[in-house]
């Protein structure tokens, strides 16, 4: 596959998680990319930030940001792929730190009809702690430096280091959309534009990332797993507020139970509009 590829990192207010991911998107092995961020309504630091790394990222790096009325995640995304040039998207959360081929390796398994999904490793709050101090690089450390920090208890597990090359089992889950998360997604912008992007109908933590895949799955797109592959690096944060969790989850299981690939506020509602409110490049 030569198309561009768009990265799409989403963000709010944690200039200091954003900054690791910028700088291990500024060291890939594979340069065809531009990178977009989504920011849901951070304050001026990540603008800051954001600018500052224009130059040592070396590829276009946009910034589109709304209003901070609360958390919509789905709907920045939305955003970030009308400001996005990419042929291919690959979803990717601001907290979540990859590793030098991780763009290279989703290009490789890229697939007309196909989306891809990741898996992650959680960092301790400790060990983001140090890492985000110390601005250490994980995304460098040899294999024996995780196993170490797996005895200690630094991170949950060890799969997402792992490569394996599983060749046909990528595709055992292909109609399945549990376990998939938007913290390391990849689709095609065709497919993308098909269903109408992500929902805005969803509204603070939970349930729009399943959402889209099952919608994915309705259009008939298939599921190939990036795990032993794709794996993430993602730092600690606090849990997300989940009071809106019981009406997203109702939102699901309207749309698990139907035929339904299009968004019900998707794409379409924001191209043209003013409420993009900064897009730099």
């Amino acid at each position: 596959m030569a198309e561009l590829i768009s990265v799409i990192v989403t963000t709010y207010n944690r200039a200091d998680a954003l900054e690791a991911v910028l700088r291990s998107l500024a060291c890939q092995t594979d340069h065809d990319f531009e990178v977009v961020v989504a920011d849901d309504g951070s304050g001026p630091a990540t603008a800051e930030l954001i600018e500052s790394w224009k130059a040592k990222v070396g590829r276009r790096l946009g910034h589109v940001w709304h209003d901070d009325r609360g958390f919509r995640a789905a709907e920045i995304r939305n955003r970030a792929i009308l400001a996005s040039r990419g042929a291919y998207c690959i979803f990717l959360d601001g907290d979540c730190v990859v590793r030098p081929d991780f763009v290279g390796t989703h290009r490789r398994l890229a697939e007309r009809g196909w989306f891809v999904t990741g898996n992650r490793i959680l960092l301790s709050p400790k060990l983001t702690a140090k890492v985000l101090r110390e601005k250490l690089t994980p995304e460098s450390w040899p294999f024996s430096a995780w196993l170490a920090q797996r005895w200690r208890g630094g991170i949950n597990r060890l799969s997402a280091i792992l490569r394996l090359p599983l060749g046909p089992l990528r595709r055992l889950r292909q109609k399945m959309w549990r376990g998939a998360r938007s913290c390391n997604l990849a689709i095609w912008r065709s497919d993308l534009e098909r269903i109408e992007g992500f929902d805005a109908e969803y509204s603070g933590w939970g349930k729009e990332d399943s959402d889209i895949i099952v919608r994915l799955l309705h259009a008939g797109v298939h599921r190939k797993d990036g795990i032993f592959a794709t794996g993430v690096l993602h730092l600690w944060h606090p849990e997300a507020d989940r009071s809106n969790l019981t009406t997203n989850e109702s939102k699901l299981s309207d749309i698990i139970a139907s035929d339904r690939i299009r968004a019900q506020r998707g794409l379409s509602s924001l191209q043209g509009a003013s409420t993009i409110a900064m897009v730099s490049s």
